[in-house]
């Protein structure tokens, strides 16, 4: 049936996405009495989108290949549950021409553009030529048919160094690579096939002038099928990491109206170009002078369309439903009203200080701030959730809103110190840093941000203060009373010593000796249970306080010397960790050493897994001899691919893995023997 007869009859939708953006379009159908319906692989079976949605169906095993991108399997349990839509989320099939097409042929509405339009703008050569004949302005480069080495390398010289390589159909930051000199050239080149065609079994080129520090300024549009189409302003979305966004903002810091006409004219023009449908986000690199230049348009609802929704106060999934449902747009250029700004703050299961590594593992602890008017919360996780080593590392998008930048900066800054998760490694500190940071205050964003600032971004670490200790000393003792108490209530007997935690111990006074650790550094504690303190100690603090326990979490109100606070408590493994509006803290009760495990400091001589992953490509054989930084094998975790390289340099004596094969986190992948004559100069 044509689109036109189905005004008002998407009454079942089903999602072909997992996570938060399957949660975020739940609550909009739920809004407007659509039903909705979830797919799941063994990895998500009880995870929150699956609970939210009034039906769900098992789709497969967990990795992604044989469940959320395989078209066969969604289009089942479409006609399985009677949708009438399919919403594809962002990723996975939302940008598959293939997809959107056997939606049509099975008279479901794919929500999202015509396939036509998904194909052009998809393929980044021919969206160049069609954006440059609709008189939008785009970057000089390659994106010919001969794909050679020779060719490819020649007109990178041609366009002159640095220069971007990119997969025709990249996307996420996926199959690009920067090379900056003739004599990497190649070997980027390759990287960056190898990574298109794992994602998206195409290793078609082009090459384009890298421009340096630039703005990422990308615009949402909106086009329905009567021929109207708007634009929603632009996002600036520069800080990245790995090419990929990390923080996002609307409107764009110190634009013009006039340029920020201009971009948005020039983004409608582009989906004017393809008869655009739906949502979708036209991206531009701009100069330092705001001169703007097309990059690539992304056919789909974009991770951070939040933004864009609290500075016109709009809801895009319910003008997607809509407009698929045959209506026109709910608003008109005219009547869309940019009002005050707001921040988007992406929490990643990540090591920051491990280059960002990307993480999985339990929610132990999970406290965020409260939801309202003018804050977001994006998520499709809940304390004691899994982060899935199958699928992206992203925990939730914060959002606010604030009357301007500064407002909304502030409220960014005080809801992140509010999101305290414990159990894996998150970017919420680094997050809290960026956004502190006094050139991100002053709107000087660009792509280049992270490394310029490096320095400010990565402090070295604080040790916790006297306080802090005295805190996290408090928080033990009440929770081992805690558990006293417990013990004593199911004791046949009261009187048990065992049972007694005054600190009294028979022919000792009323003290105890702790050792901490904080960080590196062990810290001796001496508790003593009465106001008559005449040891000779090096600080001398007085503390009392009780745990408090609120919304579900655990506050410790204390005075410290005379000051209060209420800090968040969280204990867990003999760690205490503390939240407060001065920032995070550790302190732990050490672990004897029989029970500490290896550690980590044995596997140095060799070149470890940073994570379990694939072995994607084997570059060294037995005999082989390398120098330090030499690329040894690549591997591919967490959906990304990672180089491993040597850490020293020597004779390669033993490859423990082939191509294919899995490695678990921390496994040595070669055993690599110095060469003689090396000793003396190296660093033991």
């Amino acid at each position: 049936p044509s689109a036109a007869t189905w005004v008002g009859r998407i009454e079942k939708v089903l999602i072909a996405n997992r996570g938060e953006i399957a949660c975020r379009v739940m609550r909009t159908a739920k809004k407007m009495g659509i039903r909705s319906v979830a797919v799941y692989s063994d990895a998500d079976r009880d995870s929150m989108h699956v609970a939210m949605a009034d039906e769900a169906y098992h789709i497969g095993p967990p990795p992604s290949q044989q469940s959320y991108l395989s078209m066969e399997k969604v289009l089942e349990v479409a006609k399985t549950s009677g949708s009438h839509a399919v919403h594809p989320g962002y990723g996975f099939l939302s940008e598959s021409t293939e997809f959107a097409e056997a939606c049509k042929q099975e008279g479901i509405i794919f929500i999202g553009p015509p396939s036509t339009a998904i194909r052009d703008m998809g393929i980044k050569s021919t969206s160049k030529h069609i954006m440059s004949a609709a008189g939008v302005p785009i970057i000089g480069g390659y994106h010919g048919e001969d794909q050679s080495d020779e060719r490819l390398q020649a007109e990178a010289a041609q366009i002159g160094y640095p220069v971007m390589i990119k997969a025709v159909r990249g996307g996420g930051g996926k199959g690009m690579r920067i090379a900056r000199s003739d004599s990497v050239f190649l070997e980027q080149l390759e990287s960056a096939r190898r990574e298109a065609r794992k994602s998206f079994n195409d290793d078609v080129m082009l090459v384009e002038k890298f421009v340096e520090d630039p703005r990422h300024v990308e615009v949402q549009v909106f086009g329905d099928m009567h021929g109207n189409a708007v634009y929603l302003f632009e996002r600036d979305c520069s800080v990245q990491r790995r090419h990929q966004k990390i923080i996002e903002e609307a409107p764009g810091p110190d634009i013009s109206p006039e340029v920020r006409r201009k971009l948005g004219e020039a983004a409608v023009k582009a989906a004017k170009a393809v008869n655009y449908v739906g949502a979708g986000t036209v991206e531009f690199i701009m100069d330092a002078q705001h001169n703007f230049y097309f990059m690539e348009m992304n056919t789909r609802l974009q991770v951070e369309h939040p933004v864009s929704e609290m500075i016109t106060g709009t809801d895009l999934v319910e003008w997607q439903l809509r407009v698929a449902a045959g209506e026109r747009l709910p608003l008109l250029q005219d009547d869309i009203v940019l009002r005050g700004h707001s921040f988007e703050a992406r929490i990643y299961a990540e090591d920051p200080n491990n280059d960002f590594l990307p993480g999985a593992g339990p929610l132990l602890h999970l406290s965020t701030p409260s939801p309202d008017q003018h804050t977001r919360i994006e998520t499709g996780v809940r304390e004691g959730d899994e982060v899935s080593a199958h699928y992206d590392p992203m925990i939730a998008k914060l959002v606010v809103w604030g009357e301007d930048r500064s407002a909304a900066l502030k409220k960014l800054r005080y809801c992140l110190r509010q999101y305290n998760i414990v159990g894996l490694n998150t970017n919420i500190d680094f997050l809290l840093s960026l956004s502190g940071h006094p050139e991100f205050e002053a709107g000087n964003v660009t792509t280049s941000f992270i490394p310029q600032h490096y320095a400010d971004l990565f402090p070295a670490p604080i040790t916790p203060s006297g306080e802090t200790v005295c805190q996290a000393v408090l928080g033990l003792l009440l929770q081992e009373r805690k558990h006293t108490q417990a013990f004593m209530q199911t004791s046949t007997d009261p009187f048990s010593p065992f049972g007694a935690s005054s600190g009294w111990r028979s022919n000792i006074g009323f003290n105890r000796n702790m050792t901490l650790q904080l960080g590196d550094e062990k810290v001796d504690v001496v508790v003593v249970y009465n106001k008559d303190c005449s040891y000779s100690m090096q600080e001398v603090y007085t503390v009392t306080g009780e745990v408090e326990t609120e919304g579900g979490a655990s506050f410790l109100r204390c005075s410290v010397n005379g000051v209060k606070s209420r800090p968040k408590l969280v204990i867990l493994d003999n760690t205490v960790h503390l939240f407060s509006m001065e920032g995070s803290a550790q302190v732990s009760a050490p672990v004897p050493k029989y029970l500490a495990g290896v550690s980590g400091a044995g596997s140095q001589g060799a070149a470890v897994a940073p994570m379990t992953g694939t072995i994607e490509k084997v570059m060294v054989k037995a005999g082989d001899t390398v120098a330090v930084g030499d690329p040894l094998m690549v591997m591919i975790a967490m959906k990304m691919e990672h180089t491993i390289r040597a850490p020293k340099s020597g004779v390669i004596k033993r490859v423990f893995f082939s191509e294919g094969s899995q490695a678990n986190r921390h496994a040595p992948l070669v055993e690599l023997e110095e060469e003689e004559g090396e000793e003396e100069g190296s660093s033991q």
